[in-house]
This record gives structure tokens, C-alpha cells and sequence, in this order.
């Protein structure tokens, strides 16, 4: 019952945390007292199993109620709508390490003051600044003019949640300092909080700054660098392509599974040696030094990773864990297990929401799970028993992880069993604490200095070695294969198999587990109908993507902007949505033109996945396209079918790439039909553009219109409109752009003809599906998907002032977080 009673209450802050909405407080009031009359009553219910189910049912209240009461304070403290994009003041303190960006650096900001009368900054921002002196230190104060926005990212099925990212950290708003000419400058008025979160930071970047240096001519010192301090801006983006597509992304940040590993190798280390050291043997049990060794080593890690909340839930975990471990006799490893769940979520409402919680508890209950009673009365240990302890630990943690990254990542590494079996040791028990060491070692003064070089190089030798063999795993074109999101039931059985799987010796029909796991791997894909079209336009910030489905096909037109030199749309937004759909290829990419807004996720789309055919209006072999060269001009006048769709291509002219042409006229405009259901996609087409391809053709119509360049005043002319008829219209753009689009005149425009205008910087991605019989139905992320910290921008004012064109606008996507998705 007590075991029950820890999960009910963790189902209850699940059950919160899936809201679409927050209770009213005086409803949480009620469910809190109606818990509260329910657990004492319960007692004197006479029937056992009523007395039982009333007690779950208020414990379950219970949970729901005390994350539902965090929840609202938290809320509270936010950026109203009218704020956004004004100049506010404000005075507090970097909180954060500094992450070096291309053009300067971001960090978090606590909020001692807001000197702007009558606004309201929240306690904690996201910042960067972009231009001047940007040499911040954590524990500084600064006086700051910044621009601000209230936490908004892309929203796609199946993808990363940037607005939950920011809400567990308690992120309320991000923006950037002010560094115009009429702008305050920024001024450091105190150069030190000496607070024990800050001198942490302080050191770590002090720890950086010595670390670099060193590391400089290393093929993988951003790897080391990112175990050591989980600062992974210096990993290339072709070594995060490969770390994914082997599955050990999770090995190469600080996550709740590294410090787990970290503790369980200094567990085993100090626990081996106690037990041949008789004299230690008196002072205290060889289990009781291991445990105590695990978790301070536990302990000094998290604090090198921030000791944000991830990695202090992670403590919070083991030393659950551990303590329960002590006393054994009395506490079973579920009831442990689940202790520490409740204890998390008492620390951290929000931490169900983050991969890394599951990925991180995930691989602790599997230790615990394998190891619980194997190893306990031995009075001696052998080398023997070690490596076969170590191994059987490797594979638990492969196969708990299996359920958890399926859900999260939508595709399963082929090779990451094989890929896990090596690194998880290598990079766990070896690169690391080499690392670790050597990074000890490199603040100390000579000579104990010089041997940080040594351990530095060695770990770098060992990464390099090991990254061999993951570039010839991932060389197979089968080495990943997307599965479509399961259902979480699937997710659930998938789970209860993997701990049957790993059941102890004796425990009957173990191999039953494996058969569990299939349902999951197994589950069909959505797909449309014979004779439907299923349009689904992305959001991907201020950049166009479209897939167009039907049973047998997929056809993606544009590929949306590039964020930043190591950030794209096709890795962030595409590909993680085609995995969630189950898309292992695609019949056809089209990009439209070379405007990075349109063509930058190109490279790493067709750098990841197979493509039939390529049409675009770029050069064949342009970067662009990844130096593909078997790409077709985009030519007005062609047409082709694939499947049941058939498209035709009416703009540009051939002759329009012999002149110097704006890109967006050279612009690749497609109609695709499909019985009754005709789609037209335009690029960035002006109205000159608009006017030209209607002259050619007088009698197009279209029942769905991808809005011209966003919505520009430029385009999107009355003539079209009234040409095309259409019935549905998206415009993609970026939250609060910096061009304003879509345009006003041109939002009234659509209306005035009672066409169905849709936006994804208010919808999120928003899908249509066409039946056969000129049905339609439409959904919108923001409204299926919705929770309760989503912004809802909705028909909130346009921006009132745009940032300068000398100064950088504000991020148009937060297309994902600062940090890699793994940590946890």
C-alpha cells in the first residue's frame, strides 16, 4: 500500500502537468481539502479494498493539488503582452555560465529590480547580448535596458517543447540587451555576489576559461569540455549527427545518467578497495563507504554541471537510492525507487516533462533493478565479478533507455546496442573521469599542472578511438529507422517488459519481456486515406516548410531558415516531426529559392534521410543543397505525378534565370491536385511575380494557398485572391518578427473575402486533410496540444516598435533549448 501511495502521488502531478489549463485556485482549494477529508475517512471505511481506492484517489488529489499550487505561482510571475518589445530596465545579476554565441553570449539573469515604472519583469530572464563588451562573469551585477518576450517556441507535433524547457527553469522571459546609440549602456555596478549558486557558476567559468586552452587542438576537446562542465556549444554539428544516429547522445553531456554512472563507478572503486583494506573494514561496511563515496562524487559532479535543477533532482534520486540501499532489511528497491520520485517531484513539480528525468530514473532503476541482492553478502569481490557486474549494468541501462527514447526521439538506433556496449564504459569509466582529472588538475600549480595534458590527451585518444567505430556503425543506411510515436500504453507495456526482461535469476519466463517490447517498435503510422491529402504546414519560426502526405507519399516543400551556424530547421523542426510520423524517406524535397529562411534546413535534411528527387530554383551542387548535384531546375511548364498527386510548376520562366533576378522572384511556384483538392505553394513571390504567372495562367484556382512571402504587404494582391478563390490560407511566420509579418492590410485582405486565415506564429503547425470527396478538417498544434504554460498570443497587438536594423532581432523560434535535449 505504501508503494501505491508514492505513485499515486507522482500520477498526480502528471496528471497536473497534462492540463491544457490551470485549475482556478478556489478549485484547487477544493481538491485539496476534499484529499485531505478523503485520506482521513478512509481509515474508517470498512471494506479494505474501498478503504484502499478512496486513499489512491486522494492521494492522487493530493499530488494534482500541491503541483497545481506551484504551478500558479510560478505563472504568475510573467511578462504581460503589452511589455513585450519595450525598453525596460532592469537590475540584477548573471546567474548562469555565459554560453559564447557567434555574435556574443547568452546567460541567465536574476531580477533584483526593474527601474522602468509601472512594467513588471519576471524574476528570471533569458538574455543575450550581441554586440559590445560581453565579457560577463557569473556573480556580477549589471544595470540592463533589454527587450523582452514571453517564453514562445516553434510548436510541432512530436517536438521539443521550448516553453516547457523554460518554465522548469523557471526561465519567465528571454530577450536581449539594448546596445544602440540612444540606449543607457550596460554598467557593472558590483563585481561579485558571493552567494553559493553564483560562486559555483563563477567557478566553473573560471574552470572554462583555464580548461580551453588546452583542449584548443583536440579533435573532440568540445566533448571533453562538455562531460566536464556540460558546455556543449564546442561539439560540431556533424559529431552531434553521429552521436545521434549511434544513440549515445546522452553520453556526451552531463545528464542525470552521467552523474548515475559517475556515482556508480566511485561506488564500485572505493567499495572494492574497502573490502581488501581489513582495517577500513572497522570503521565502517565496505556497502556503507560505497555508498557514501558514490554520493559525494555524485555530489561534486552536479555541482561542476551548475547543480541546476536536473542535476539536483538526479542527487536528490541516488541519495534516495542509496540510503534505502543502507537499510535494506526494511526498504525494498521499489519502495526506494519511488521514494525518490516523490521526493523529486516535491523539489521539482515540472520534472516529469523533461526526458531527462525518465532517461535519468530510467537508468537507476535499472542499476538498482540488476545489481538489487546480487552482490550483497559477499565478503569479497573479483575482478571477475566486477567486469561481469559492470557489463550486466551496461546492458540494463541499454534496454531501460529503449522506451524512454523511443517517446522522446521517435527513431531507434539500430546500432545503439552495440554503440552503447562500447561507449557506455569507454566514455562513462574512462573518458570522463580522465576528464575529470585532468581538469582537477589543470587549477593546481606546478607540477601538478603539467600532468592535466597527459590525462587530457589520453581521454581525447580514447574518445577519438571510440569514434571510429561509431562512424562505421552509423556508415549503414540501416543503422536508424523512425517509428512513430507509440501510444503512452504501448510506452507503459514496452517498460513492464524491459523489468521482466531484467528480473533476476529464478524469475519466470524472463524472455516473455522481449515480446512486450514489440507492440511499441511495431505500431502503424497514421496515414491518410486512399484518395485524402494531408497537408501539414510546420512551424518553424520566420521560414517556410510544408509536407504534403498522401497513403504512399511524401513531398516536402522548403525546409525552413537556419538559426544559427550549428542550428537549423531540418534537424530541430522537420526531421524530428518526420520521425513522429514515421517517415523514413521522402519521395520528393523541394526547395523553392535560396533564401535561408527557405533553404536552410536543406543540407541537414538531405544530409540525414534519402530523397527520391530534388527540385529546386538553386544551382545544382550549391551548398545549399549539401553539394547534391542530381538536383532539376525548377522550370515553369513541368509537370510530373507521384501517386495520386500531380504537380506542375508555374514559375519561373526559363528565360528568368538568364537575368539578375531578386531570389524571391526566382521563386518556385507548384501547384499540386489531387482530385478536388488543389494546393498552391508560392515561395516569396511578389505581386509583380503574382501577376505574371495569373497572366499564363487566367483560370487557376486553388482550394488551399501557402500565404506569399508570409504574408509582405508586397504580396498576396487582390488580383490573386480573387483569381485563386481559395478556402484556407496559412502564413508562416516567426512570433513578434521583426518584418511584422503577416502585414495587417494583408491579414484584413484574406478576411475581407472570408478566407480561412491561419498563422503558425499564433497555431503552431497547423494540418489539413483533404478527403476524396472535398471534405476538410484542420487542426492546429497549439490548440490540440495545448498545455497550461503555452503562450497563447492569439489576436494580441502587433509589435509597436521593431528592433533597429543594427541591432539583432529577438531569436524568431527558440527552436530548441541552449542545451541539448538529453541532458537530465
Amino acid at each position: 500500500m505504501k508503494l501505491a501511495a508514492l505513485i499515486a502521488f507522482v500520477v498526480g502531478v502528471c496528471l497536473l502537468q497534462s492540463q491544457a489549463t490551470l485549475p482556478s485556485s478556489i478549485l484547487v482549494a477544493v481538491v485539496a481539502v476534499v484529499a485531505g477529508m478523503g485520506l482521513l475517512l478512509s481509515s474508517r471505511l470498512g471494506h479494505a479494498v474501498t478503504a484502499r481506492g478512496a486513499t489512491l484517489i486522494a492521494i492522487v488529489g493530493v499530488g494534482f493539488a500541491y503541483a497545481a499550487a506551484h504551478a500558479t505561482w510560478r505563472m504568475a510571475d510573467q511578462l504581460v503582452f503589452d511589455d513585450e518589445g519595450r525598453d525596460i530596465a532592469v537590475e540584477g545579476v548573471v546567474a548562469s555560465l555565459p554560453v559564447k554565441l557567434e555574435r556574443g553570449v547568452r546567460f541567465e539573469f536574476d531580477v533584483e529590480r526593474t527601474v522602468t515604472p509601472a512594467v513588471h519583469a519576471p524574476s528570471r530572464l533569458l538574455l543575450g547580448w550581441y554586440s559590445g563588451n560581453t565579457a560577463v562573469q557569473p556573480g556580477e551585477r549589471w544595470a540592463f535596458t533589454v527587450r523582452l518576450r514571453r517564453p514562445h517556441g516553434v510548436m510541432n507535433p512530436g517536438g521539443f517543447d521550448f516553453e516547457a524547457w523554460m518554465l522548469e527553469r523557471n526561465l519567465r522571459a528571454s530577450g536581449y540587451v539594448r546596445t544602440g546609440r540612444n540606449d543607457p549602456p550596460p554598467a557593472r555596478t558590483d563585481a561579485m555576489q558571493w552567494q553559493p549558486r553564483y560562486a559555483i557558476e563563477r567557478a566553473r567559468s573560471s574552470l572554462r576559461d583555464q580548461l580551453q586552452p588546452q583542449l584548443a587542438d583536440k579533435r573532440y576537446g568540445g566533448v571533453l569540455l562538455a562531460l566536464v562542465l556540460g558546455d556543449q556549444r564546442a561539439i560540431a554539428d556533424a559529431d552531434w549527427t553521429l552521436f545521434n544516429r549511434t544513440g549515445i547522445g546522452h553520453l556526451v553531456s552531463i545528464s542525470g545518467l552521467h552523474i548515475t554512472m559517475i556515482a556508480s563507478l566511485a561506488g564500485l572503486l572505493v567499495g572494492a578497495l574497502w573490502r581488501r583494506v581489513p582495517l577500513l573494514l572497522t570503521y565502517a561496511a565496505a556497502q556503507t563507504a560505497a555508498v557514501m563515496a558514490g554520493l559525494t562524487a555524485a555530489c561534486i559532479y552536479a555541482l561542476l554541471a551548475g547543480w541546476g535543477v536536473p542535476a539536483q533532482r538526479t542527487v536528490v534520486m541516488l541519495a534516495t537510492v542509496g540510503v534505502a540501499w543502507l537499510f535494506s532489511s526494511r526498504i525494498g528497491a521499489a519502495m526506494s525507487l519511488a521514494l525518490a520520485a516523490v521526493l523529486v517531484c516535491l523539489i521539482d513539480p515540472w520534472a516529469v516533462l523533461s526526458p531527462g528525468f525518465w532517461l535519468s530514473f530510467g537508468a537507476v532503476a535499472a542499476i538498482v533493478w540488476v545489481m538489487h541482492g546480487r552482490s550483497r553478502g559477499s565478503s569479497s569481490l573479483t575482478w571477475r565479478h566486477g567486469l561481469l557486474s559492470a557489463a550486466r549494468v551496461q546492458i540494463a541501462v541499454t534496454l531501460a533507455l529503449i522506451p524512454a527514447t523511443v517517446l522522446t526521439f521517435h527513431q531507434l538506433s539500430v546500432v545503439s546496442p552495440l554503440a552503447n556496449a562500447l561507449a557506455i564504459p569507454l566514455v562513462s569509466w574512462a573518458v570522463t573521469p580522465l576528464a575529470l582529472a585532468g581538469a582537477a588538475l589543470t587549477v593546481l600549480p606546478a607540477p601538478l599542472s603539467s600532468i592535466a595534458e597527459p590525462l587530457l590527451g589520453t581521454a581525447n585518444a580514447i574518445f577519438a578511438a571510440l569514434s571510429v567505430v561509431l562512424q562505421w556503425a552509423a556508415s549503414f543506411s540501416w543503422a536508424t529507422v523512425p517509428i512513430a510515436t507509440p501510444p503512452l500504453m504501448l510506452v507503459a507495456l514496452a517498460a513492464v517488459g524491459v523489468v521482466w526482461l531484467l528480473a533476476p535469476p529464478g524469475w519466470p519466463l524472463r524472455a516473455v519481456g522481449a515480446l512486450a517490447l514489440l507492440p511499441m517498435f511495431v505500431w502503424p503510422a497514421a496515414r491518410a486515406d486512399d484518395g485524402e491529402v494531408w497537408v501539414t504546414a510546420l512551424d518553424v519560426g520566420q521560414g517556410s516548410a510544408v509536407l504534403v502526405e498522401t497513403r504512399d507519399r511524401a513531398w516536402l516543400y522548403d525546409t525552413g531558415p537556419r538559426y544559427s551556424s550549428d542550428s537549423d530547421a531540418g534537424e530541430r523542426v522537420v526531421l524530428p516531426y518526420l520521425r513522429h510520423r514515421g517517415i523514413g524517406r521522402l519521395d520528393g524535397l523541394i526547395v523553392s529559392h535560396l533564401d535561408g529562411d527557405h533553404s536552410g534546413g536543406a543540407a541537414s535534411i538531405l544530409r540525414s534521410i534519402e530523397v527520391d528527387r530534388k527540385i529546386s530554383s538553386i544551382a545544382p551542387g550549391h551548398p545549399v543543397l549539401n553539394g547534391h548535384t542530381g538536383v532539376e531546375l525548377c522550370v515553369a511548364g513541368m509537370q510530373w505525378t507521384s501517386g495520386t498527386l500531380t504537380f506542375a510548376v508555374l514559375h519561373p520562366l526559363q528565360t528568368d534565370y538568364g537575368l539578375k533576378r531578386d531570389t524571391n522572384s526566382m521563386s518556385c511556384v507548384i501547384l499540386i491536385t489531387s482530385g478536388s483538392t488543389r494546393l498552391l505553394l508560392t515561395g516569396d513571390v511578389a505581386q509583380a511575380d503574382e501577376a505574371a504567372f495569373l497572366a499564363r495562367e487566367p483560370a487557376l484556382r486553388a482550394s488551399w494557398l501557402a500565404v506569399p512571402h508570409h504574408g509582405s504587404r508586397t504580396s498576396s494582391g487582390a488580383h490573386l485572391l480573387d483569381t485563386l478563390s481559395p478556402t484556407a490560407a496559412v502564413a508562416q511566420a516567426g512570433y513578434r518578427n521583426r518584418f511584422r509579418h503577416p502585414d495587417p492590410e494583408v491579414v484584413a485582405r484574406y478576411r475581407a473575402r472570408s478566407i480561412g486565415f491561419f498563422r503558425t506564429d499564433h497555431a503552431g503547425a497547423v494540418q489539413w486533410r483533404f478527403g476524396p470527396n472535398g471534405s476538410r478538417t484542420v487542426s492546429a498544434a497549439r490548440q490540440s496540444d495545448a498545455r497550461y504554460w503555452h503562450n497563447r498570443p492569439g489576436a494580441m497587438p502587433p509589435p509597436s516598435s521593431p528592433p533597429q536594423e543594427s541591432e539583432p532581432a529577438l531569436p524568431d523560434a527558440s527552436p530548441g533549448p541552449p542545451e541539448p535535449l538529453v541532458g537530465g
